[in-house]
């Protein structure tokens, strides 16, 4: 839970580092997909600091995803936007109002419960069928963003978040599918290839969804796709579990937790 809560502490303050970085470099084209700001933010120790931070914030995750279930560190990584907030409001002198200063206090009782109800992770192997079940997803997330890009503003930004959080999610459940990184096994192991192309297009439609419409609305959708679908899946598919008689305080902890960070979804511009 350590691990967790500390990945959530890095991506959080990782996105506000890069945010100063970038606001410091000299405005480029404009374009989505900036290489030329990029590299220019690259020069900043901030951006470097939270090129870092992320690095280390994903070590933390993958500890963490091989020792608790996959609804609890989906939970803690949706509360780095907690994280954003409370950096953002010093840093980057973004004001937080009642409400989402309740929202920030939210997303930690829902974390507290998960923390008192969460049992071990799973002891159920995955299969080779889920693996490839996952590269599929993966793909379906490339193919979604390709589709999503004639559709409305508002609607984009939304299925581009949610096709993020779905390729994020693949990430989650693939760290658990993946038993050995030993050669040759590894490299059979279709779970490799589609934690590696579900993160990719990850990447490419949430950098879309936040040039081409609304922040708030992409980060709402990928918070949802990034918990909810792999909860169900490592508690269905890879035996993932509460504490006895605790099922309804984790439900009740995740719900919590998910609802307070989509409460802070404007801090996902950062």
């Amino acid at each position: 839970m350590l691990c967790a809560l500390g990945s959530a502490l890095c991506y959080g303050t990782a996105s506000v580092l890069q945010a100063i970085a970038a606001k410091a470099a000299e405005p480029g084209s404009g374009s989505g997909v900036d290489t030329a700001l990029l590299l220019r933010a690259l020069r900043q120790w901030r951006y470097l600091l939270g090129l870092a931070l992320d690095g280390c914030g994903f070590a933390l995750q993958i500890v963490a995803l091989r020792s608790l279930p996959i609804y609890v560190v989906g939970a803690a990584l949706a509360a780095s936007l907690a994280v954003t907030a409370l950096v953002a409001s010093r840093l980057l002198h973004m004001r937080l109002s009642a409400v989402e200063w309740g929202a920030v206090g939210t997303v930690c009782a829902g974390l507290a419960m998960l923390g008192l109800a969460a049992g071990a992770e799973g002891d159920r192997p995955g299969s080779t069928a889920l693996g490839w079940s996952l590269l599929g997803v993966a793909v379906a997330v490339l193919l979604v963003g390709a589709l999503a890009g004639g559709l409305p503003n508002r609607s984009r930004a939304l299925v581009l978040g949610l096709g993020a959080g779905a390729g994020f999610g693949v990430v989650e459940v693939a760290v658990r599918l993946i038993d050995s990184i030993a050669l040759p096994e590894v490299l059979a192991n279709p779970a490799l290839y589609a934690l590696l192309l579900g993160g990719a297009a990850a990447f490419l439609l949430l950098t879309s969804a936040f040039s081409r419409g609304s922040v708030t609305v992409a980060t709402a959708g990928l918070v949802l796709g990034e918990t909810v679908g792999p909860a169900v899946v490592g508690v269905v598919w890879l035996g993932d579990h509460t504490r006895a008689g605790l099922a309804w305080l984790a439900v009740l902890g995740f719900a919590v937790a998910v609802a307070g960070a989509l409460a802070l979804a404007r801090f996902g511009e950062p």
